[in-house]
């Protein structure tokens, strides 16, 4: 299981390692280059504090209750004893939410007199240049790539800034900082910060909406999934690392620092069924911002945007990285941007779909997302049918996916029911027939009685799955499909709670581990099929694949217990929460 706890406030995010290391921060922006990355390389950069003995120690990590503030206890074989408390700033001020570009780390000590070691060592980037280091009156500076960071403390600099042993007898507190320092008492200033930081957490945490069962998991991934959230623009990242391999030793290592519209629409689906709308409007911005950035001449949308709306190109290869636990290549950006995947459409259109049927929306109701929506119908229109990447992003090997078909489809209903409630008048095209030809292109792929990758491939895709949840008009279908998804797709010897997403070769040959969101589709459909206690105890096995904060990796090796792919993965916290709803009794049959 990868041993990190993430911490983040929506405009900075990192990974913090059961032995309170922060080993994986981006500056300023979670897809810029890293500060500390030696998650990805022992010479990447990191901030630890540690025991100067470097004697093994025993490690307690846990979050403070309902947020996303993490605690790390530490313990020697002496029984000398401390407590780190990592977390970045986030509350409400002046009107508007205060997220500065920092982090706080807060030491104590618990018994005895912990001799401990300060390693504050960032670099500047890929090149993994270290930074040298500008000694202050109170803090310690670096300049990368033409700004500073900054860490202010109350600790003796000599320590500090030699990285040499001290006795911890009181509080220890540090402010990192980007771009600007802090100025007041780093004392005062924290033990504030905290205070109203754990306060908007367990405060936001009160207004979602849980499902009944699977109550604290929902929490924990809402929470994961906020941090996902990049609320300067309003881009959703898929996840908030690089390289973090879907297989040991092999090439499937990729960049997900980044927007893709597909995963978008399903962290949004999640937040609605939490209650909290505000992710939603913040995206809608970003989506216009790309959509009219676009060239006159191409009306396509790419699959996957940078935070700031422009494509993550070129791909680069980072060879002098050695790679989590020596898988190679680490990259940066990521080449899918160039990919054509057809379903982004018409999960948009599903996106978008809410402000039309929901009153809450009324407001956004707007001309401008009218259009936007008309224009996503006309992609799903004259994209059907037409080969691309797929879900799953096929470098090579392009074809008609059922996939695409299925997703232009749901797009185009949701539009055909729109459009007869009095919006969506200047369609420019017939979208009864449209969607008719979308539903005759799905249906073309059924082979007894199952849905199939493709018209001309019989093979199985474990997101077919979706064609219960987006109501294809073939229920039968659907329940045949998953049940034989379960079957033939097992990745735990038949079980059918762990699931290959296919079987078939690709780029890189078959896929060994299981991918978690397909899990969590199989107990939402099964559960929307009325076996909830099939879906139950799929979400009851599926606990075995957080690690020990509750945090969900993209993959997983079921035997072995080992987490894999970037991490924590926003899609399989949002398959956690979706399916923990469908699953769950009613409120009013519990209380």
């Amino acid at each position: 299981m990868y041993r990190y706890g993430l911490i983040g406030n929506c405009q900075v995010s990192a990974l913090v390692s059961q032995n309170a290391s922060i080993d994986w921060l981006c500056l300023p922006r979670p897809d810029s280059d890293p500060v500390f990355g030696r998650i990805l390389d022992p010479n990447g950069g990191h901030f630890s504090i540690s025991f100067a003995s470097g004697e093994p120690s025993l490690t307690r990590q846990y979050y403070v209750e309902n947020t996303n503030i993490l605690v790390t206890e530490v313990e020697n074989k002496a029984g000398d004893r401390y407590r780190v408390t990592d977390f970045c700033p986030r509350f409400g001020q002046f009107g508007r939410v205060y997220r500065p570009i920092s982090i706080f780390r807060l030491v104590e000590p618990l018994e005895g007199t912990p001799t401990l070691t300060v390693q504050c060592n960032p670099v500047k980037g890929w090149t993994k240049t270290t930074a040298p280091t500008i000694r202050g009156n109170s803090h310690l500076c670096w300049e990368i790539r033409g700004d500073h960071l900054r860490l202010t403390t109350n600790m003796p600099l000599t320590h500090l800034s030699e990285q040499s042993a001290f006795h911890m007898r009181e509080k220890i507190y540090f402010a990192l900082t980007w771009s600007s320092g802090l100025e007041d008492d780093v004392t005062q200033v924290s033990e504030n910060f905290l205070m109203l930081t754990r306060r908007y957490w367990q405060a936001w945490v009160k207004h979602c909406n849980i499902p009944s069962q699977f109550q604290k998991e929902v929490i924990r991934s809402a929470l994961v999934l906020k941090l996902h959230c990049y609320e300067d623009t309003g881009a959703i990242l898929a996840a908030l690392t690089t390289s973090l391999p879907e297989e040991p030793g092999n090439q499937r290592n990729w960049d997900y620092r980044f927007c893709w519209l597909r995963d978008s629409y399903f962290v949004l689906s999640a937040f609605h069924a939490l209650g909290h709308f505000e992710e939603m409007e913040g995206f809608l911005k970003f989506l216009l911002g790309i959509a009219k950035r676009r060239d006159a001449s191409d009306a396509r949308l790419a699959p996957v945007y940078r935070l700031c709306g422009s494509l993550p190109l070129p791909e680069r290869l980072h060879l002098e990285w050695a790679g989590f636990d020596r898988s190679v290549p680490v990259r940066s950006n990521n080449q899918a941007a160039e990919h054509i995947q057809n379903d982004v459409y018409g999960e948009m259109a599903l996106m978008l779909a809410p402000i039309f049927f929901d009153e809450r929306f009324y407001d956004l109701r707007t001309r401008e997302h009218e259009e936007l929506m008309e224009n996503l119908g006309m992609l799903c229109a004259t994209t059907i049918s037409r080969a691309d990447a797929g879900i799953w992003e096929l470098r090579n090997h392009w074809q008609e996916h059922t996939y695409s078909n299925l997703m232009c489809w749901a797009g185009l209903e949701r539009i055909e029911r729109i459009r007869k409630s009095g919006f969506l008048k200047n369609l420019a095209f017939n979208v009864i027939t449209e969607r008719q030809r979308a539903e005759d292109a799905v249906r073309r792929a059924i082979v007894d009685g199952v849905l199939r990758n493709g018209p001309h491939d019989n093979s199985l895709d474990a997101a077919l799955a979706l064609s219960v949840m987006v109501r294809f008009p073939m229920n039968d279908v659907g329940l045949k499909t998953i049940d034989r998804i379960r079957k033939d797709l097992s990745a735990d010897g038949g079980k059918g709670s762990y699931i290959y997403r296919y079987s078939r070769s690709d780029d890189f040959g078959k896929p060994y581990s299981a991918f978690i969101i397909c899990s969590f589709w199989m107990a939402q459909a099964l559960a929307r099929h009325g076996r909830r206690e099939e879906a139950c105890q799929i979400l009851t096995d599926l606990q075995s694949a957080a690690n020990s904060l509750g945090l969900l990796s993209e993959h997983l090796l079921p035997q072995q217990g080992l987490q894999l792919g970037n991490f924590p993965q926003a899609y399989s916290h949002v398959g956690l929460i979706n399916a923990s709803f469908e699953a769950s009794p009613p409120w009013s049959e519990v209380l």
